[in-house]
């Protein structure tokens, strides 16, 4: 017995049937949103990056309380810049909306313009194992430019937040794909 009012997809469940005839369910097309929700891994990673934010911000309090404010200042500054990192990390992903596509990177963010994208398509690749160097068959998203390079392969099925969630990365991969056949013309 599922308990709807514990689940914040309880509205998604009830509209499951109506989401294959609609492939772009979404209030305005010029938010940018991201087709999916960040993986458990994501997720998880940035808990504890807070979890840590919350330990140094307690260490800068205690230092303050013993009279050193440059130290704390110091810490305090770790501190915001743990939280900034987690932030930017639960933000690495996909984003579409009507004016284009969005790749957010940790570092960078590169968006393109439905005009300048040429296909969305998945393919079957060798692909990084949660972003490390080790590769391992898979599945892979291919943005294709028009007159350029494809995009940096960012979403996977064993990125971090598709591992062990296969039926996620088709969705998520289809409604990219959707986005881009309706916007792409």
């Amino acid at each position: 017995m599922p308990l709807t009012f514990l689940t914040a997809d309880r509205d998604l469940d009830d509209q499951a049937d109506q989401a294959v005839e609609a492939p772009l369910p979404h209030a305005g097309p010029d938010r940018w949103r991201r087709p999916y929700r960040p993986g458990p891994g994501r997720v998880g990673a940035a808990a504890v990056l807070l979890l840590l934010a919350s330990f140094v911000l307690l260490s800068a309090v205690i230092i303050m309380a013993a009279g050193a404010l440059p130290a704390a200042a110091v810490c305090a500054g770790v501190a915001v810049l743990i939280i900034a990192l987690a932030v930017r990390f639960l933000r690495v992903g996909m984003w579409v909306s009507g004016h284009g596509l969005r790749q957010v990177e940790l570092l960078r963010t590169t968006t393109l313009r439905w005009s300048e994208v040429a296909a969305v398509r998945t393919a079957q690749r060798p692909v990084r194992w949660l972003g490390v160097p080790r590769t391992v068959q898979g599945q892979a998203l291919v943005v294709e430019r028009r007159g350029g390079n494809p995009l940096r392969t960012l979403i996977t099925d064993h990125n971090a937040d598709f591992l062990a969630r296969p039926e996620a990365f088709e969705l998520a991969a289809d409604v990219l794909e959707a986005w881009a056949a309706e916007y792409c013309r």
